[in-house]
């Protein structure tokens, strides 16, 4: 992971939006090598479990939402 990294971006905002008691980010990218979405990168799909005060009591959707909301113009550059 570079220190400029689309996942470093991911991670720093997760953590600035929700303060996670834990937050695991998986680069599923070569899993998805040319699928729709593969820009060649090595950074296009990732997974993410977060755990957060924020997003309890939150309706699956709800949670998506705000993370979606959180990540922003990322969410156009991954999948």
């Amino acid at each position: 992971m570079t220190q400029n990294s689309i996942e470093s971006e991911l991670r720093d905002r997760l953590i600035a939006t929700f303060s996670p008691t834990q937050l695991i980010v998986t680069n599923d990218s070569a899993k998805h090598h040319g699928h729709l979405g593969d820009d060649g990168t090595g950074e296009s799909h990732f997974a993410v479990l977060i755990r957060a005060e924020a997003l309890s009591g939150l309706s699956r959707v709800a949670r998506h939402r705000a993370v979606h909301n959180a990540l922003g113009d990322l969410t156009t550059r991954v999948h």
